[in-house]
């Protein structure tokens, strides 16, 4: 896939950026614990790539809902510290090239959670959309559409990276094009424009009339 100047580049985090998932697993696995919540029922709600608030709305009543969404997100903030959040192949090499107006994130996570994760490899992005931001998360095209509002973007000049399906159709949604990272799920699960093993095989050429994306499987 080759997209033409100009085009924004819009990025998901975990699983697309960097790679959260040895603290995602230890602590939800330590968050299911402390909730009474069982082995088979923790294992059936897929963690990656949606907010928090909809996986905890999934295996708790709602009035439990409120209390147990602040324990999860300082369980995942806190142990950001202890390791386990590295930079994904590609990841540093294309965000160097691409000038600052040109790219943000857009993440299920909460701002403090992202913004930690995204610390932790080095990596300043000029745009954050967070959880914080929008009512309605991915699957849904909202965050999607704010952050090409907010660079003051054309929805049809975006290309979104996504390792998620939750995200991908989020992204299409949107009315934007799709790039598939299969980072955390397998080709077959993952319908986007092209699908690629992860950002190094992602190359942008910046000039003066945009940036030039070429993604080859």
């Amino acid at each position: 896939m080759k997209c033409e100047a100009p085009t924004t580049l819009l990025f998901d985090n975990d699983g697309t950026l960097l790679s959260s998932m040895e603290s995602v697993q230890r602590c939800w696995t330590a968050w299911a614990r402390e909730y009474g919540i069982s082995a088979e029922d923790f294992a059936a709600v897929e963690l990656h790539g949606r907010p928090a608030a909809d996986i905890v709305g999934d295996l708790l009543p709602a009035e439990r809902v409120p209390e147990a969404l602040a324990r999860i997100e300082r369980l995942e903030v806190e142990d950001v510290s202890r390791g386990g959040v590295v930079a994904l192949p590609g990841t540093v090499e294309l965000l160097a090239s691409l000038p600052p107006g040109s790219w943000a994130v857009v993440t299920s996570a909460t701002r403090e959670l992202a913004e930690a994760r995204l610390g932790a490899v080095g990596i300043e992005a000029p745009l954050v959309i967070a959880a914080d931001d929008i009512t309605r998360g991915k699957p849904h095209p909202e965050p999607y559409l704010l952050a090409a509002r907010k660079l003051g973007a054309d929805p049809a000049r975006c290309v979104v990276f996504e390792d998620a399906p939750a995200g991908l159709t989020a992204g299409r949604g949107a009315g934007m094009r799709t790039v598939g990272l299969a980072t955390t799920h397998a080709r077959e699960e993952l319908v986007a424009d092209v699908v690629v093993e992860d950002l190094a095989s992602v190359a942008a050429q910046v000039t003066e009339e945009g940036v030039t994306v070429v993604a080859e499987d």
